[in-house]
């Protein structure tokens, strides 16, 4: 499967974002999608992840501001972030893998190609 993550951009603290992630590929409806964030000099982080019958995780830090989402007909993920902070500046990236349940880097197999998130204050 091949990733197209689009939708970053700098905004404001207190502002929403709408992160999208295309997938290619067939039985999209199986996969669990995941975005992960990385600032420079640090390790990839979990932000959150849904499944094909979308049971939802969420990293402590987003939990009542971000929701995961996904469109299983348009082959889509989207990550609403709302009540944006300066910390979650990063470069945010979609992940999928074939149905594990997981928040690591390393259980995931197919990534996009990032797209940078700029929460000024």
């Amino acid at each position: 499967v091949q990733l197209q993550a689009s939708g970053g951009g700098l905004v404001q603290a207190g502002d929403s974002l709408r992160l999208s992630c295309a997938a290619s590929g067939h039985f999209f409806n199986r996969y669990v999608m995941a975005w992960f964030r990385q600032v420079p000099g640090k390790e990839r982080e979990f932000v959150s992840a849904i499944s094909g019958s979308e049971r939802t995780n969420y990293a402590d830090s987003v939990k009542g501001r971000f929701t995961i989402s996904r469109d299983n007909a348009k082959n889509t993920a989207h990550l609403q972030m709302n009540s944006l902070k300066p910390e979650d500046t990063a470069v945010y990236y979609c992940a999928a893998n074939g149905g594990l349940w997981g928040t690591q880097t390393f259980e995931y197999d197919a990534w996009g190609q990032g797209t940078l998130v700029t929460v000024s204050s």
